[in-house]
């Protein structure tokens, strides 16, 4: 810790947030590592086991568990946007490269850009509309129609995008209302008795590797909740939100030596431009709120 003190806030942010992506990357590998299972069952567990984590930081913090009266219909609404987007994404990790599932869950900002002018009334600058369309012609070069069931996949990875970025909406609309370990426990009960019924309905037996897998995977998806939370407690967006795409990097890596898979020439190009137009962003806020 002696060492950390020394080194200033907005490195401490940039570290976190890179510890977050990894968190995540490695949360997406465990998923998909654990083979056939069911999106619903995949979900459960990993959720189970940040509802068990964030459980125990309320307590050792004494905050609430299920928040203010006044926010628990924009918490409900956040937690079943969260819940779809989870099981979407974990379809779509599943199926496809690690990588490109990853980088399509990362167009989520941009839906909030849209959802934000929609739902929050937030005027869309020039600039953002043209980085939106810019980063949905990056995914094209990921997603290579076909018009076939092969599209399935990709479809389920935006839509999984799209139910993240109305999760987000609805955390704008909270702000600082609640505690993050408020939203986090709020969100992980909410999914995990919801979906209860349906894990049940569609179980399949699991080995203990299986098991440890999804462990492991809520392990790590609460690595990435909290490192993120702490790189933005240390640092603001505008300053550190690109290091985040690190997530893609690691994600490539993980898929060429575990599962001996590389993205194609046009996932690449596809990266490229999604990257793009996300640095683009990136220097666009931190020029406008510097």
């Amino acid at each position: 810790m002696g060492k950390l003190n020394n080194i200033s806030d907005r490195n401490k942010g940039i570290i976190f947030i890179i510890l977050s992506a990894f968190g995540f990357a490695m949360m997406s590998a465990f998923i998909k590592l654990s083979g056939d299972l069911p999106s619903f069952q995949k979900t459960f567990f990993r959720n189970l086991v940040s509802c068990i984590i964030s459980f125990a930081m309320i307590v050792k913090y004494k905050e609430s568990f299920f928040g203010n009266k006044e926010n628990r219909k924009i918490l409900i609404l956040r937690s079943i946007f969260g819940t779809l987007g989870i099981i979407l994404n974990y379809y779509a990790i599943d199926r496809l490269v690690l990588s490109d599932a990853n980088m399509l869950n990362k167009l989520s900002p941009f839906f909030v850009i849209i959802f934000s002018a929609i739902f929050l009334k937030e005027k869309i600058k020039s600039n953002q509309a043209i980085a939106v369309c810019i980063a949905f012609i990056g995914a094209l070069f990921i997603i290579k129609p076909t018009f076939d069931f092969e599209m399935i996949p990709y479809i389920s990875g935006i839509l999984g995008a799209i139910f993240a970025a109305s999760a987000y909406t609805c955390l704008r609309v909270l702000g600082g209302k609640e505690k993050f370990y408020t939203v986090v426990f709020f969100f992980s009960l909410f999914s995990t008795v919801s979906i209860l019924p349906f894990t049940i309905m569609v179980y399949k037996h699991m080995t203990i590797i299986q098991f440890a897998y999804l462990i492991l995977a809520g392990i790590f998806a609460s690595i990435g909740q909290f490192g993120v939370t702490l790189a933005y407690k240390y640092a603001p967006a505008k300053e550190i939100s690109i290091f985040d795409y690190s997530n893609i990097i690691f994600s490539a890596i993980i898929s060429i030596i575990i599962f001996n898979t590389m993205p194609d020439s046009y996932s690449f190009i596809g990266y490229f431009i999604i990257f793009t137009a996300s640095y683009y962003m990136f220097l666009y806020n931190k020029r406008i709120k510097s």
